[in-house]
């Protein structure tokens, strides 16, 4: 028999320092726990609105030492901006064909997702994932999740997106698409999308994971507004943090 999460104590592990990837000079610590096959939908929602991300059948968040420039980040769908920029890019993008019936892993999505980490991200930590590693990626502890996949008319897959579902909205996990396709900007496009998922499902948000300002890797989210933030107080407005103007959010 398995209890519901709330009922029991849940084990949290912390790991050991390691370089930032995101800050030169930094260093990270994340803490964690492991999903339970039973509880995992329930777990997902409690601790994603915690600030909680997940990987493969771990839930993590920052705890770093020094340095809290990790913030939990999420797009007001039902008021989202569609700025003249995104409806441009929605138009460009409007051949595509979108399917958000895939819960399995393909050769096919793998072989795009690892021509883009050699293009984009060849120095990251996933750099070189073998393809029993991304199927663990999208398969483990992934009672809610799906692959949205973009094709060209002709059926060519061009991107994919790992897709939580939770209570309140979409979780983003992990987003790829073919390098060849760069002239149709669809790592910002996948977001618009998202935002249209949710408002189609009644969902009002769109969880992106961490926003890291100086990060040129991380920094592009606060394009994405209405924007809420998660800080000590709770979920707030990205426009009422105290922002350095001086400093470059591009």
């Amino acid at each position: 028999m398995t209890h519901p999460f709330a009922t029991r104590q849940i084990p949290f592990f912390l790991t050991a320092a390691s370089p930032c990837p995101y800050l030169p000079g930094q260093w990270e610590r994340k803490v964690f726990t492991r999903i339970d096959p039973g509880e995992g939908p329930a777990l997902n929602d409690a601790l994603s609105h915690a600030g909680f991300r997940r990987s493969q059948s771990v839930l993590y968040r920052p705890a770093c030492e020094t340095c809290d420039a990790c913030k939990s980040v999420r797009i007001d769908a039902e008021a989202f901006e569609w700025k003249r920029r995104w409806r441009k890019l929605a138009s460009r993008n409007s051949d595509l064909l979108v399917s958000t019936d895939t819960n399995t892993a393909t050769a096919e999505q793998y072989d795009i997702m690892s021509r883009y980490l050699d293009t984009r991200h060849d120095d990251g930590d996933m750099a070189g994932m073998s393809f029993g590693e991304y199927v663990l990626m999208v398969e483990e502890g992934a009672q809610r999740t799906h692959v949205t996949e973009y094709r060209t008319p002709g059926g060519r897959l061009i991107a994919g997106a790992l897709t939580d579902v939770l209570k309140d909205g979409l979780s983003l996990i992990y987003s790829y698409f073919d390098p060849d396709e760069e002239k149709r900007s669809l790592g910002a496009y996948m977001i618009l999308d998202a935002v249209r998922q949710a408002e189609a499902l009644g969902l009002p948000f769109v969880y992106l994971g961490y926003w890291v300002r100086n990060s040129r890797k991380m920094a592009y989210k606060a394009q994405f507004q209405p924007l809420q933030v998660l800080t000590p107080a709770g979920w707030n407005r990205f426009e009422d943090l105290e922002i350095d103007e001086t400093e470059d959010l591009e």
